[in-house]
């Protein structure tokens, strides 16, 4: 044996005996303690209060107790500590991280000082709101099985001494707001189907309302409501009628209506004087229209629904026979403005296609067309009818089935799902734009098979010849219909939810630099910035604990805005800056 030989064995022998050993120790340690019986309630559990009705329909100033703060989806806090003046003294308070990749987007849910924090993966999480300290941590397993393709999920309900989160595979659950426990579960869908869940769940009149996504692998739209308190199934509203219902003869003979799509991504609003809900609709299923001849009622739509019921009282369709995968993901705001010197109860949504919706609320719940005009881009429509908004198209610019078609905005739309805000003290309703964004689409034939690919398109994204910006921060005036201010993004495309605040302030993440910035609300002047670690893409919020302002966001990038980046990067090699990703909440406040 060579000196080699031998020092090799004399090196594999020691070893063995070290593992040996070392085995020998640890069957020799004692097992490690574990606690017995339920873990202690912290105090600032044992003291959480049951959110009312009431607290829902007027939450208190210090408060943000759903997706969007309010039932008229606003986005706006009236707290007021914190203002141009002084938004530069802006500091970080607590930072956590969530332990999850992928696109962090819900807000924050803050009452009674507890923050309730849905994110990727299955998750929520309970924080003291005021010292970042994890209270609880519910977690959901995904299946392995699952297609899913949006892993994300924008936030939880709160009602009662229940915690409302729609689980990703298509699951609806109710957590005791004090443990983190399941109280109940209940299948809203089959996920083997297609069917998936992204959005908060919206809670008035005593029941909890989801939807789901899956237009791309074929699945029939709805929203489903729930009892609150026992999870019992009360009404369920599909988004795609069946024959024989109202709207079903715009859909071509057979069974495509079994698959037309038209899923529901973001919670809907809602005006208790009337106890109807308002949900956007997504696309027909598959993407090419001629392959589903006809309007297509109701995808890419807005429709008012009977809470009560769940009865379909009004719809206002964008764009029939939906073919640029402009699915009308957000619900419009409920807010009155000004046109032709009346007052308008209105409905105003920014929509996918590029256009801004000024719609009326009617009595019996129908909708009314108003006035239509394009914030970005736009060069599909070539005008709007004047008394329904229906809008003429350029058949040009229309994909088809081995038809090539060139349009704008892209297939991710003019303001894709990120959340506009309205500012009362303002009157200016704040869009996150991506101008200049155009693209190219081609249909071909496709066959359903549950839970696979439903698309049949083939597309390219590009960006328009001569354009010096893509994302824009804009401002509009609904009382005139004219946009007062913007801000551009030179080099980055923007998926930022925006808050207003009574402070004059603006506030919203959503570029490729990482940047949270505060804007002024009447000039749109950049006045304070924070750079996180990864993208801010979740919905701000602002919340007061013992007379502090707070705003809190969630950051961490992924999804759409990951993809988009891609498709950019492309385009223009090297100019889009890679985004790290990783989740985590950042809470700031005045030193």
């Amino acid at each position: 044996m060579s000196r080699y030989a031998s020092a090799a064995a004399c090196l594999a022998g020691g070893l063995a005996l070290m593992l040996s050993a070392a085995a020998a120790a640890q069957k020799a340690l004692p097992p490690l303690p574990q606690p017995s019986g339920p873990a202690p309630v912290p105090a600032i559990l044992q003291n959480y209060k049951p959110v009312t009705a009431d607290e829902l329909k007027k939450p208190g100033d210090g408060d943000w107790p759903m997706y969007r703060r309010t039932y008229d989806g606003w986005g706006y806090s009236p707290l007021a500590e914190i203002t141009p003046a002084n938004v530069g003294q802006l500091k970080m308070a607590w930072t956590l991280e969530t332990g999850q990749v992928e696109g962090h987007e819900a807000p924050p849910i803050v009452v009674n000082g507890v923050m309730f924090v849905a994110t990727p993966g299955n998750q929520v999480l309970a924080i003291d709101a005021k010292s970042g300290d994890l209270l609880w941590r519910y977690k959901r397993p995904i299946p392995e099985d699952m297609l899913l393709l949006h892993p994300t999920s924008r936030g939880v309900g709160v009602y009662g001494d229940k915690v409302y989160f729609a689980a990703a595979d298509a699951v609806l659950v109710a957590l005791d707001a004090k443990t983190g426990k399941e109280v109940w579960k209940t299948k809203v869908e089959d996920y083997t189907h297609g069917y998936y869940m992204t959005l908060s769940p919206l809670i008035a009149d005593g029941k909890v309302m989801v939807g789901c996504s899956g237009g791309e692998l074929g699945i029939r739209g709805f929203v489903a409501a729930f009892d609150a308190e026992t999870g019992k199934p009360v009404w369920k509203t599909y988004t795609v009628p069946a024959p024989g219902e109202p709207g079903s003869d715009t859909w071509p003979k057979g069974d495509q209506w079994k698959t037309g799509g038209g899923s529901v991504w973001i919670m809907g609003n809602y005006d208790p004087a009337t106890n109807l809900a308002y949900w956007g609709t997504g696309n027909g299923g598959p993407w090419m229209g001629d392959q589903r001849p006809g309007d297509n009622l109701f995808t890419a739509s807005v429709l008012a629904l009977d809470v009560a019921t769940g009865a379909i009282k009004g719809y206002h369709q964008y764009h029939p026979n939906e073919s640029w995968d402009w699915d009308e993901v957000s619900p419009p705001i409920l807010v009155d403005y000004r046109h032709n010197g009346r007052v308008i109860h209105g409905l105003v949504d920014v929509a996918r296609d590029g256009y801004l919706w000024e719609l009326a609320r009617v009595d019996g719940g129908k909708i009314a067309f108003v006035a239509g005009e394009p914030f970005v881009k736009q060069n599909v429509f070539t005008s709007l009818d004047p008394k329904t908004g229906r809008p003429h198209v350029d058949p040009a610019r229309k994909p088809g089935t081995g038809k090539k078609a060139d349009f704008c905005p892209s297939l991710w739309g003019g303001k894709d799902w990120p959340p506009v805000a309205y500012s009362p003290k303002t009157r200016l309703l704040y869009i996150p734009a991506n101008d200049n964004l155009c693209g190219t689409s081609i249909g071909e034939k496709v066959s359903y098979s549950p839970g696979e690919r439903f698309v049949g398109a083939t597309t390219t994204l590009y960006i328009a010849p001569g354009a010096d910006h893509i994302g824009e921060l804009q401002a509009w005036n609904l009382d005139t219909g004219k946009k007062v201010w913007s801000h551009p993004f030179a080099n980055s495309q923007l998926w930022g939810p925006v808050l207003a605040t009574g402070g004059g302030l603006v506030f919203m993440g959503g570029t490729n630099d990482r940047y949270f910035r505060a804007f002024d609300a009447a000039t749109g002047k950049v006045l304070w910035q924070f750079r996180t670690g990864s993208g801010v893409i979740g919905v701000p919020v602002a919340f007061a604990f013992d007379g502090k302002e707070y705003i809190a966001v969630q950051s961490g990038w992924g999804v759409d805005s990951a993809r988009m980046q891609a498709r950019l990067n492309l385009v223009r090699p090297y100019q889009f800056p890679d985004v790290p990703q990783g989740g985590s909440i950042w809470v700031f406040a005045l030193e």
